[in-house]
């Protein structure tokens, strides 16, 4: 295991209560768990200080881990990692920033910026497909492009479908991904270790070739930024205070979903692919969490009452119930 600073150390910079042995033993548990749940990278953040940073190595036999996430290592020991569908969340963002910029609009067709034949659907049937569409995974579209239902009409989550985003953000910003991320996002908030990169072999035949690679602290940096309503840390404004409420109003095809950022606090949600449950997404976490979600249990989770971000990297949790449980030992280990 690596640590940059002891957890003692961390607990006390965030003004945590070291002598109280109630806290302390809940953090140890916390600890344990995630480090248990197979995790390389483990943030917490309250009030802009950090109350935990921990980085663990992959093992050995993680062959496959390393062969399709994993990249460099940060300074602080940190590994770079394919972080999934988390991308989803950033292209949210830019998104955003590009409707700022008055170059894209979420309620024109996405065949005004890719052209007509972009899908498998009948013309008539593209034609209702809108960017809000593409935003909110309700294009009606099949994973393959097949027309499946009127666009608005269901929740799928989609992620083939949601790649046509970023080509449609390319022909708006009239440049590419890579330049667009860099120029609106990235370098104004300071994420220096955050870039696209081509998918290594088969795990780019996915219908989304291309994966953000980035760090714990620059996944973090993106949560600061919604904390702080579109500013960046140096009191820049990235996105407009409108375009970051944009992003958080519930989709009507589901309440737990927005514009590529997932919601807590609804009566019901429905889950990737399509499952339906009953009651919040984390009944745990509180009811104001947004969170950033990609396979293998990549975590952004920000909450605006508690002015707290969660980061969690790594490979796959065994525990399916991971997301309930962290948050069932985090909230003690905060006080």
């Amino acid at each position: 295991m690596t640590t940059r600073l002891s957890r003692r150390t961390l607990l006390a910079s965030a003004g945590a209560l070291a002598a109280s042995p109630a806290r302390a033993s809940a953090m140890d548990d916390l600890l344990a768990y995630v480090q248990a749940q197979r995790t390389t990278g483990f943030l917490v953040i309250r009030d802009r200080k950090t109350v935990v940073e921990t980085n663990w190595p992959p093992p050995a036999e993680a062959a496959e881990f390393r062969t399709n996430y994993a990249y460099e290592t940060t300074p602080e020991g940190a590994l770079l990692e394919d972080v999934a569908s988390q991308q989803k969340s950033f292209v949210a963002v830019l998104c955003a920033i590009a409707e700022d910029k008055g170059l894209l609009d979420v309620a024109q067709p996405v065949s005004d910026y890719l052209g007509a034949g972009w899908s498998k659907a009948l013309a008539e049937q593209e034609r209702a497909i809108r960017v809000i569409h593409l935003l909110t995974m309700s294009s009606g579209l099949d994973t393959g492009f097949g027309y499946a239902a009127p666009a608005g009409s269901t929740f799928l989550y989609n992620t083939p479908v949601y790649a046509a985003l970023k080509r449609v953000l390319a022909a708006a910003g009239k440049a590419s991904l890579e330049t667009l991320t860099a120029d609106w996002l990235t370098r104004p908030a300071g994420m220096a270790h955050t870039a696209w990169r081509q998918r290594p072999g088969a795990f780019a035949d996915v219908g989304n070739p291309t994966g953000l690679v980035t760090s714990p602290r620059d996944t973090a940096r993106m949560g600061q930024l919604v904390l702080d309503g579109g500013r960046g840390a140096d009191g820049r404004r990235i996105v407009s205070e409108a375009g970051m409420k944009a992003m958080f109003v519930r989709s009507a095809a589901n309440p737990a979903y927005g514009r590529l950022w997932w919601l807590n606090g609804s009566a019901g949600s429905i889950r990737a692919p399509a499952i339906r449950r009953d009651g919040p997404l984390i009944p745990a976490a509180p009811a104001d969490t947004v969170a950033a979600l990609g396979a293998m249990d990549r975590k952004l989770y920000v909450v605006p009452s508690r002015r707290l971000l969660v980061v969690r990297m790594g490979r796959a949790a065994p525990d399916r119930d991971f997301d309930q449980q962290l948050w069932l030992r985090l909230t003690p280990a905060l006080g």
